[in-house]
């Protein structure tokens, strides 16, 4: 018997100490967090986890590529990149993905929702990476630098620009 029922979709578990992790998939709480570097995580196993990942240590690697990892599963989860493996598929336009975060952040490209929010101005994102590519902007740090003229750029890409004028390439 399971008494313990999700209120919004009705799943149903032993413990009510399952229940209350589950509910986590729908609030999107993740009260357990990494000291080292601010991840956050829905469960304490998660964390656990993780923190294997700070130690350095990376003995599971790849036999096909020079990649190794501090985690079996995420060894795995690489090797689905050789194998061409695809098991997440989106069910609005058929694209599959190896991983399920992949697939997770897909799915925002169809309900529009861009969930990484610019502090500094009305910017929004859809990936963490690109909401951190942009701050740049707004830090005025010019960490990308060519040598050759003494130019200093925020973002790589516009490195790269203005390499082109210097080799004469056309974009």
């Amino acid at each position: 018997e399971k008494p313990h029922k999700c209120e919004t979709c009705e799943r149903s578990f032993t413990q009510s100490s399952d229940l209350q992790i589950h509910v986590r998939t729908h609030t999107g709480e993740k009260p357990y967090i990494c000291v080292t570097c601010g991840k956050a995580f829905s469960q304490s196993s998660n964390l656990k986890t993780h923190l294997v990942t700070h130690g350095g240590l990376k003995p599971h690697k790849c036999g096909t590529c020079e990649s190794s990892f501090s985690l079996a599963q995420s060894l795995k989860t690489h090797l689905r990149i050789h194998s061409g493996e695809k098991q997440h598929k989106c069910e609005t336009c058929d694209r599959s993905f190896s991983r399920a975060g992949t697939l997770k952040t897909h799915m925002l490209t169809h309900s529009g929702e861009k969930p990484h929010k610019c502090g500094a101005c009305e910017k929004s994102f859809t990936q963490a990476g690109d909401l951190k590519t942009h701050l740049y902007k707004h830090s005025g740090e010019k960490t990308h630098k060519f040598g050759t003229c003494s130019m200093a750029f925020s973002l790589a890409h516009s490195l790269k620009k203005h390499l082109r004028r210097h080799s004469g390439e056309r974009p």
